[in-house]
């Protein structure tokens, strides 16, 4: 397991690198951090509109910076997505409407795939 994989598993926190720098709650799943943005969950302004964002990931133990890396961004099918859906509405904590949650964000909101990319040579 790779140091970004690690950090963004023990954490359920990164910092996004936007109009500013932006907290985020996401999980971990099949290689890439997905996350809910818009719709009464957490903006991250242009971020669906970006390819690539640079992502921080911080030591839950004692918020030292582990890492820092550019993704890709890819805006998700959530109905083609059920067990990514599933991931992020497991890990979502103090929602308003626990029983509709996702189906509000499959109406108003949009999951987000952000894949670590490799580093130029």
């Amino acid at each position: 397991m790779g140091v970004i994989e690690e950090g963004a598993r023990k954490s359920g926190v990164l910092w996004l690198s936007l109009d500013r720098p932006r907290l985020a709650w996401h999980v971990w799943h099949d290689g890439a951090i997905y996350l809910v943005t818009g719709g009464g969950e957490q903006e991250l302004p242009r971020l669906t509109e970006s390819d690539r964002v640079q992502v921080t990931l911080r030591s839950k133990d004692n918020g030292v910076r582990l890492i820092t890396f550019e993704a890709s961004v890819e805006v998700v099918d959530q109905a083609g997505a059920p067990e990514v859906v599933a991931a992020l509405a497991k890990e979502r904590l103090n929602a308003v409407d626990g029983a509709g949650l996702t189906e509000r964000w499959a109406a108003r909101s949009q999951v987000v795939r952000l894949t670590p990319r490799e580093p130029a040579p």
